[in-house]
């Protein structure tokens, strides 16, 4: 992803490394797909999951995912008094890795102490050196395809799952929070594969922390990505955004809050001097950013999504 996070990922020398991913012992994971994912996407070998002893975020290390062809999501239920909600969470990596606890296991820690179902998505990407296109919607559709398909999967299986399926959101970090905008804007971009895609793809709320992908990346236009067709019907939006991330730009989370409010979408941001990119929850009282969750939970309130 540009060269923070890729930095992290690439630093395999010394690295703790493991096989595929799987979530800690309890918690349900589940195929997105009831066969092979549609476009596939080229990968250099299996899935393995390493973290880097020296790279560190908040005094812990961070394990990163690569080479995901097979795309999962894992069921993480509340630990305390259920209030019906569900959060899905993509985390980050520029559509090369996955920041898989820095921006995934610990923002489900942090929503089932609260009474939230946390939905982890593993959503394809193809390591770091194979494929160089590797992106958002429409030229790599994959991650989109995966992320929307989590929507319906959970929707289906709301019931099941002891989730009202009005208040089910999305929460992701740069790549991944470009798929909350994506997610919040676009209607289903794959064909439908069986009865869950009857149900539908959007979210009811959006919680987008450094997105990524939103802005064309030209200085002289500052705009709107035209692939996230925001509009009255895009659901409720949360922002969060430091002014000096060096990864993603500003403008990202500026020119799609602009969008949301002239569509008339409600919307909160909240936007930081200092604090730079991808810390996910890990606190630091240096960084005012990283109380955000505090912020999230109120807002979560004010919409009508807890109690």
């Amino acid at each position: 992803m540009r060269q923070a996070i890729l930095a992290l990922a690439l630093g395999l020398a010394g690295s703790v490394q493991a096989a595929t991913w799987r979530p800690s012992p309890g918690h349900e994971q589940v195929p997105l797909w009831p066969g092979a994912a549609p476009d596939p996407l080229p990968v250099s070998g299996p899935e393995f999951a390493h973290s880097d002893p020296k790279a560190l975020i908040g005094g812990r290390t961070v394990v990163v995912i690569e080479r995901v062809s097979q795309p999962t999501l894992t069921l993480y239920r509340p630990k305390a008094r259920n209030t019906g909600a569900a959060v899905i969470v993509y985390p980050g990596g520029g559509f090369w890795i996955l920041a898989m606890d820095l921006e995934g296991t610990d923002v489900c820690d942090w929503l089932t102490t609260r009474g939230i179902a946390c939905i982890l998505v593993k959503y394809r990407v193809p390591g770091n050196r194979l494929y160089p296109r590797s992106g958002p919607y429409p030229d790599n559709p994959v991650a989109t395809e995966d992320a929307q398909r989590a929507i319906a999967l959970t929707r289906f299986h709301a019931k099941q799952w002891g989730i009202d399926p009005h208040k089910i959101g999305v929460l992701g970090f740069s790549a991944g929070g470009y798929l909350v905008a994506a997610t919040s804007t676009l209607g289903r971009i794959y064909k439908p594969v069986d009865a869950i895609d009857q149900t539908s793809v959007r979210p009811d709320f959006g919680i987008a922390l450094y997105p990524g992908h939103l802005w064309l990346d030209d200085e002289s236009k500052v705009e709107l990505n035209p692939d996230v067709p925001v509009n009255a019907h895009t659901p409720p939006q949360f922002i969060v955004q430091n002014e000096d991330d060096p990864v993603d730009s500003i403008n990202n989370s500026l020119v799609y809050y602009a969008a949301l409010k002239k569509a008339g979408v409600p919307t909160e941001m909240h936007l930081y001097a200092k604090g730079g990119h991808a810390f996910g929850l890990r606190h630091d009282p240096a960084k005012p950013a990283t109380d955000w969750p505090k912020s999230a939970e109120r807002w979560l309130r004010t919409i009508g999504v807890i109690e």
